[in-house]
């Protein structure tokens, strides 16, 4: 009777805690979902979108630093032939 009794407490206790995991299971999935619902109205970006667009800056910051250099360097070439004196204008018919 004792043993029986015993396998009745058993069989109910291991019910109880088969019944719990999975409750436990359905509650870690509900806020799971809570979770990214809320971060989805949030609207954040994802790791890699947030990666590709670091990329891009990146990228476009290389290319501003080379437009740069270029620029300074055409600046400097206008300066110098701003500097130049100019040839005086030639006369019609004659030659240089």
């Amino acid at each position: 009777m004792r043993a029986k009794l015993a396998d009745d407490v058993a069989g109910v206790a291991g019910g109880a805690i088969s019944a719990l995991v999975g409750v436990r299971r359905e509650a870690e999935a509900m806020a799971r979902s809570a979770l990214e619902e809320m971060l989805r109205r949030l609207d954040l970006v994802t790791r890699e979108e947030f990666e590709a667009v670091r990329e891009m800056a990146s990228r476009a910051r290389e290319e501003n630093g080379r437009l740069a250099a270029r620029l300074a360097e055409v600046e400097a070439r206008l300066a110098r032939l701003e500097a130049t004196p100019e040839a005086p204008p030639a006369v019609d018919g004659a030659a240089p």
